[in-house]
């Protein structure tokens, strides 16, 4: 079960995945994320979109993006790189054609979890414009400024310390 954060909106998006010869004996293929589609078209997952060359572009799925309230944070420094970045997680999968969609972000903080799993694609692509536009108002109405807040230690009693007292038996 998960729990949805009030103020939280999700929006769909469609990716569409490329694989090429792999260019080692080791690789069969080689594969990338190459597009984020603001607008999902209505076909499966894993839909050849075009084959030539060797290469084949296909319509990964669809999934969504989740905006949360909370970090808007990671959304503004994300807004301030050039140009702002969507990251594109790959699962590889048993089943043809050998990987699944497992997610799409914004967050970059979210998309370093999927990259320390070691065994995902994670693409980092430009931010389609529409989906940029959305992230800049949702900032602009989510976004409050937290104060930093030094947490101090409590004294210890040096008195107290290294001072045994004794129980002696009877």
């Amino acid at each position: 079960m998960t729990l949805e954060v009030p103020g939280t909106i999700r929006i769909p998006v469609g990716v569409v995945a490329e694989r090429r010869p792999g260019a080692t004996p080791w690789a069969e293929f080689a594969w990338s994320a190459r597009d984020v589609l603001e607008d999902p078209p209505p076909v499966a997952a894993w839909t050849v979109l075009r084959e030539e060359a060797g290469r084949t572009l296909f319509f990964a799925g669809a999934a969504e993006v989740a905006l949360h309230p909370t970090d808007t944070d990671n959304y503004i420094h994300n807004l301030q790189q050039d140009p702002p970045r969507i990251w594109v997680v790959l699962r590889p999968v048993e089943a043809a054609p050998g990987f699944a969609l497992q997610a799409v972000t914004v967050d970059a903080g979210e998309a370093q979890l999927y990259a320390e799993s070691g065994a995902d694609l994670l693409e980092a692509l430009p931010m389609p414009p529409a989906l940029r536009a959305t992230l800049e108002a949702f900032v602009a109405e989510h976004h409050q400024v937290r104060e930093f807040h030094k947490r101090k230690r409590d004294r210890a009693d040096t008195d107290s310390l290294g001072r045994r007292t004794r129980v002696e038996e009877a």
